[in-house]
């Protein structure tokens, strides 16, 4: 796969949170999910690659781009799976709270895992503790592991973990390990990577997200050198078919990282849109000016690049909001 196309996938998320930035805090989460998808398919037909979404923003008859199977790019250069999500955190952007961001992950084509648009278990970490987790383990057990693998009293471990009902157990087993907990109300993909970076203050990620949300976190995680592992969670007897479709017979079957991203060789690029623990959202300022945070990282090179972003508005019209 082309180095080159590192940059060329920030020029899409840039493109992306520019565009949605606009519809920040206004309560309309479609109309911010739209003007992100349309600003990424502009930008990535420029693209030298022979793109297949294979995650996206669903089936070719539920929406207008970026829809699974949909071709992007030139169509020469290499052949690559696609996994793209305009806007991690619908609701967050809506609200104008923190975390929301443009993300794309690619591979060589067939690399990528095509998850179904269902539930998936998952447990992440960073380099320091791949290796040490195990998703069918008790949560002390891992939190254990991951306070020996960072050299920390488990008191002093940070656990993230989606604010829903349904991880009522896990935080409950959380505290009674005596570990801290950072609840977020949306963005598990930003909660997986965040466990990569020490900055951040984030040790492990536990619960219950998105499929498709759990490769693109998978991908940024390979880059990082750490590790997450996911099983699926059909709902019903359409989704346990999808999972057999995927030939995937026992549902409980832990899904690896090269289960999830095969090979060596993938690219993890996000864009900052509202300000996060990662990444530093869009900001707009006099004389038509938007800036940006980006991350873009390879993992057959181990290079992880942070990209501040200066761009003139007037010359990109189409990221204005009419």
């Amino acid at each position: 796969m082309e180095r080159s196309l590192t940059m060329e996938l920030v020029r899409v998320t840039e493109a992306a949170a520019l565009a949605s930035a606009r519809w920040m805090g206004r309560g309309k989460k479609e109309a911010a999910d739209n003007a992100a998808t349309e600003a990424m398919r502009k930008v990535f037909d420029t693209i030298p690659m022979q793109g297949t979404v294979v995650i996206g923003e669903g089936e070719m008859d539920e929406a207008p781009m970026l829809y699974i199977g949909e071709e992007l790019g030139t169509g020469h250069g290499p052949e690559v799976d696609v996994a793209v999500d305009p806007l991690e955190g619908t609701n967050i952007l809506a609200a104008g709270t923190w975390g929301a961001f443009a993300v794309i992950a690619i591979a060589d084509r067939g690399n990528l895992l095509h998850a179904p648009d269902m539930y998936m278990d998952k447990i992440a970490v960073g380099p320091e503790c791949a290796g040490k987790i195990d998703i069918n383990a008790p949560v002390i057990e891992n939190l254990k592991a991951v306070a020996k693998a960072k050299n920390k009293a488990i008191e002093d471990v940070v656990a993230i973990v989606l604010n829903r009902p349904r991880h009522d157990q896990i935080i409950s087993e959380i505290r009674e390990a005596g570990a801290r907990i950072k609840l977020i109300t949306d963005g598990d993909v930003a909660a997986a990577l965040n466990t990569a970076f020490d900055f951040t203050g984030v040790d492990i990620m536990f619960g219950i997200g998105g499929a498709p949300e759990g490769v693109l976190a998978a991908v940024g995680l390979k880059c990082l050198g750490g590790e997450l592992q996911g099983k699926l969670k059909p709902q019903n007897d359409e989704e346990l078919r999808r999972c057999h479709e995927m030939g995937i017979a026992d549902v409980d079957k832990v899904l690896t990282m090269d289960d999830l991203v095969k090979g060596d060789d993938c690219i993890f690029a996000a864009t900052g849109i509202t300000d996060g623990e990662l990444l530093k959202g869009v900001q707009f300022k006099e004389g038509s000016i938007g800036t940006t945070q980006s991350l873009v990282m390879r993992a057959k090179s181990g290079t992880v690049r942070f990209i501040d972003g200066r761009h003139s508005l007037r010359t990109k019209p189409n990221l204005v909001m009419k």
